[in-house]
């Protein structure tokens, strides 16, 4: 049965919504030890049913066996990780203030400290069926932080989501999480219906930017509005050096084709636009490189087309030629490709160069001087991630200021399509990469699901118990400004 068969009545929306909005008083009142059992709880009844959830998977979405696999680790591992968070506390940014209050003898004193925001809705990304889908880091994070959670989602793998659904729902209840902690609407109108719907108070997406730019329009229909934490496009522009072009091309060569055609090239933090020395032999070497890779399936169709059409705008903007594109015998598969150009064209038609294409395609720039490169990244919007490739000796300290100044995470001598789950994550950047300064990866996830609050001379008794003196004990807190360790 297909996705559009499956689509959420408006009806089905409404009652998940309502209940996620009723289980928002209990999951406020649970405590960090009992989120903390139902994320392991989904952890370990995910890893038991990975290999037919891996499966499904497979045949939904033509992604590797062995990658699938290694994505159900990192999703369960996600899970665990926001569990230790829980357990850590220092996430709540707890503090208590006495000096400098009003009064200043403890009888106004100030606690204050992060608490949910409410029910969230989270929306499905085509391209991690497990790491960024229903029991994803938006999901994870959001569970943690004591939010009930309306999944939305995503076409391409419909039936992976209602299996994953199934397992999640299982495990919540055997735990004892509240009833309507979490749930499941599928379908374009049903996610506009959810987006708009008031009980839900944040909105996750990760996906396109006119998929993003539909959300918001169904926002703002809204009367209270909410914030959108949105991830959608970015070309991750990365800079090879003079020095690191003569030192090692072809093992930077053969790095960025493992890279821009990793998952098909359906990473976000594929690196598109690569600034290489025009007098190098680095084009050469990845061009070598490609023409004997194999085609391969993208996610859907509906990819498939927005690739090819991507790559068609690019070709025709200006001085773009093809240097290459790997061998395919079948219609339904996608072949790599990489164009080249030279700076000179490309600041020329810098709008139309920017496009990303989402799948196996790279654009190498040729420039002449470093310089140069400095002018044509003042025409990039935000990316995901921004990546330099230099030697020791060169002075590059122009070019990281530029590349921060675009992108939430830096990368050195290395390549951007490794992301890491972990407290120093940062998975995120300046509009279009984002519409947040929050990150989607790693434990600080988290905060985008919290809002802060301060109590003024409050009775202990009607204290939160995370701000009580006996729960401060138990936290990694300030007291008057000073760090005290739980």
């Amino acid at each position: 049965m297909t996705a559009e068969t499956q689509a959420s009545p408006t009806w089905v929306v409404e009652d998940q919504v309502a209940a996620a909005a009723n289980a928002a008083p209990a999951a406020l009142a649970s405590s960090r030890g009992q989120r903390a059992e139902w994320l392991t709880r989904v952890a370990l009844r995910l890893d038991e049913a990975g290999d037919d959830l891996v499966a499904v998977a497979d045949a939904e979405t033509h992604l590797s066996v062995d990658r699938l696999r290694g994505e159900v680790t990192r999703t369960t591992n996600q899970l665990r990780m926001f569990a230790d968070v829980l357990d850590e506390g220092s996430y709540l940014e707890a503090s208590v203030d006495v000096v400098g209050t009003i009064g200043g003898d403890g009888s106004q004193e100030i606690r204050r400290f992060l608490r949910p925001i409410g029910a969230v809705a989270v929306f499905s990304a085509s391209n991690f069926p497990f790491a960024f889908s229903v029991a994803g880091g938006d999901t994870a994070s959001a569970l943690a932080a004591g939010c009930p959670v309306v999944v939305k989602a995503h076409s391409g793998h419909a039936e992976l989501s209602r299996r994953t659904a199934a397992v999640v729902n299982q495990a919540l209840d055997e735990v004892g999480a509240p009833y309507g902690i979490f749930g499941l609407v599928e379908g374009r109108e049903a996610g506009l219906a959810l987006a708009a719907a008031p009980p839900v108070r944040a909105v996750a997406f990760t996906g396109s930017l006119p998929g993003a730019e539909a959300l918001m329009s169904a926002m703002s229909t809204r009367e209270e509005p909410i914030p959108f934490f949105g991830e959608l496009g970015s070309v991750n522009p990365v800079v090879i050096t003079p020095g690191a072009a003569l030192a090692r091309a072809q093992e930077l060569a053969a790095e960025l084709v493992a890279s821009f055609t990793l998952g098909g090239g359906q990473f976000c933090t594929k690196p598109g636009l690569v600034f290489v020395p025009s007098a190098s032999s680095f084009a050469n070497a990845v061009g070598e490189r490609v023409e004997s890779l194999p085609g391969m399936i993208l996610l859907t169709e509906r990819i498939a087309q927005s690739f090819d059409a991507a790559a068609g705008r690019l070709r025709s903007a200006g001085d773009v030629r093809a240097l290459v594109h790997g061998a395919a015998d079948d219609a339904d598969v996608r072949v790599p490709v990489v164009l080249t150009t030279t700076i000179d064209n490309f600041l020329e038609h810098s709008d139309a160069l920017l496009e990303e294409a989402f799948g196996p395609l790279t654009l190498l720039v040729e420039y002449r001087s470093l310089d140069e490169v400095i002018t044509a990244l003042a025409r990039i919007g935000g990316s995901l991630t921004t990546t330099a490739h230099s030697e020791p000796e060169e002075d590059i300290d122009v070019l990281v200021t530029s590349l921060a100044e675009r992108s939430g995470r830096v990368v050195f001598d290395g390549w951007p399509t490794g992301v890491s789950v972990t407290w120093g994550q940062h998975h995120g950047g300046p509009w279009p990469a984002t519409t947040s300064q929050h990150t989607s990866v790693g434990a600080t996830a988290i905060r985008r699901f919290l809002r802060p609050i301060a109590y003024q001379g409050a009775p202990s008794h009607v204290l939160p118990p995370d701000l009580t003196d006996a729960g401060l004990a138990r936290l990694p807190h300030r007291r008057d400004g000073k760090w005290v360790r739980a």
